[in-house]
């Protein structure tokens, strides 16, 4: 008999077919009455498919006794509780590294296309304006500018890479410093908004990380700063984000992610020193297909052999 696996969230047609070829396959939003189901399937589950954004909600894992793995589509896993699952034995697993080159290319992107005001030149042009009222005003450049970057993990350190091609200056902040990276650490976040052009957040999210960046970080980067979040939308105070565009505070702002996604503050919108994206820093096909197949693939090796591929840190010391 095939193991039982809950899928909470959507998967693609090719994470489905691997999943009902190796799983009595049970979706989360196709089961109507959930609490019948987790009394008469509850014991039954042993595997858990999912999202960084929907994760797996403490109740429904509390209910799922036998409850083996918990393999997540996507780097981040916040919304699942993995000290809790690693308490109980629960493997925890998700897509590092094969998503580090798209969500860096986001970053730069929003990086430039806030810094050129791309989206408003190309409203610009639209409008039939371009032959009435002359040449846009001139942009600012990328080229040369200082970046802070608030976690210099996996993506962190691509982005850094990748802004060597614009002779950006790097500097950086994490919890504690590492000592093989030929970037300038600041201990004080506060201290590094105040000297950088642009602060790029690729911190994890979760209660560690929430409100990171707060009014003093905010003020301290400055009207004429940048701050582009490509990480969680929880480490950004968001009112006082927005209340700082108002004020005009701060500068400019690209945002890939927000603390109540999909909802985004209606006062955003009209912002021409803003550009919104609807979180998809590792929306290409090419990435996504790679997430997908890690995802499926940490849970045929786990049912296999007792190992996952790509165990979040919490759950290393579970491999057999």
């Amino acid at each position: 008999m095939k193991p039982d696996l809950l899928l909470v969230g959507n998967a693609t047609p090719r994470m489905l077919e691997a999943m009902t070829g190796a799983f009595t396959l049970h979706r989360l939003k196709e089961i109507g009455d959930l609490e019948a189901f987790l009394t008469e399937k509850g014991e039954a589950i042993v595997a858990v498919a999912t999202n960084g954004h929907d994760g797996l909600k403490p109740e429904i894992m509390a209910r799922l006794p036998n409850l083996k793995i918990i393999s997540c589509f996507g780097v981040g896993y916040d919304a699942i509780d993995a000290n809790a699952a690693a308490a109980r034995g629960v493997m925890v697993t998700h897509t590092p590294d094969v998503l580090n080159a798209d969500v860096a290319n986001t970053a730069i992107m929003l990086m430039l296309a806030v810094s050129r005001r791309v989206v408003v030149d190309d409203a610009y042009v639209r409008a039939g304006r371009w032959p009435k009222e002359g040449a846009a005003p001139l942009r600012q450049s990328i080229e040369g500018k200082r970046v802070g970057i608030l976690g210099l993990g996996r993506i962190g350190e691509t982005i850094a890479r990748k802004l060597a091609a614009f002779d950006c200056e790097i500097v950086y902040h994490t919890r504690n410093r590492k000592p093989d990276t030929p970037y300038r650490y600041y201990g004080n976040l506060v201290d590094m908004a105040k000297d950088v052009d642009f602060l790029v957040v690729i911190t994890p999210g979760g209660a560690a990380t929430r409100h990171l960046v707060n009014r003093a970080v905010i003020d301290a980067l400055g009207p004429e700063g940048t701050l582009v979040n490509v990480g969680r939308g929880s480490v950004v105070d968001e009112a006082e984000l927005v209340a700082a565009l108002k004020d005009g505070r701060l500068g400019a702002a690209g945002l890939d992610v927000f603390e109540d996604e999909p909802r985004v503050p209606e006062a955003l919108f009209a912002m021409e020193n803003v550009v919104l994206l609807p979180h998809v820093g590792s929306a290409t096909v090419e990435t996504r297909r790679a997430m997908g197949d890690l995802t499926v693939e940490n849970l045929l090796r786990f049912f296999a052999d007792g190992k996952a591929v790509t165990p979040v840190p919490e759950c290393k010391g579970l491999q057999a």
